[in-house]
């Protein structure tokens, strides 16, 4: 399980190597996105609170990356967290995420990408309930939510 001690020492001294990775160019990555999914996962944007549609989403599934489909977060760790955006306590497995240290806006937060394909998806907090005390606050934009039905085919 991964603690904020483990999400500074990623962002710090690198990330876990991603299992495989995908590239694009920004055209190709333009062409299989909506605008607001590339503004958001090309370009590092933010959707406004409480406006995706993954926010209210409680089928089992899994949450995959929008730009690659890779898995990235399980249904059984998303949680309230009253912000207004996805949040989940643990990615579905260490290297699917990468961490970036983010000083943007005269704050000093972690940002969290697809490892696979360098899509932002958001960022990561030490405010999140126990065991892991992780906030993975993610743009719905970001992700697809694919049902369990979906993953038995």
């Amino acid at each position: 399980m991964l603690t904020w001690k483990d999400v500074i020492n990623f962002s710090v001294n690198g990330n876990p190597k991603p299992d495989c990775r995908v590239e694009k160019t920004e055209q190709e990555w333009s062409a299989i996105l909506t605008p607001e999914q590339y503004r958001i996962t090309r370009k590092a944007g933010t959707e406004a609170p409480h406006s995706g549609d993954l926010c209210s989403a409680h089928e089992a599934g899994k949450y995959n990356c929008v730009c690659c489909n890779t898995p990235l977060f399980d249904s059984t760790i998303k949680f309230e967290s009253g912000t207004g955006w996805p949040s989940f306590s643990q990615p579905i497995q260490e290297n699917a995420i990468k961490y970036i240290k983010d000083t943007a806006f005269g704050m000093v937060r972690v940002e969290v990408q697809c490892n696979t394909c360098d899509a932002h998806l958001g960022h990561v907090f030490p405010d999140g309930p126990e065991p892991s005390g992780l906030r993975y606050c993610i743009n719905s934009e970001s992700m697809v939510l694919q049902s369990q039905e979906e993953n038995a085919d």
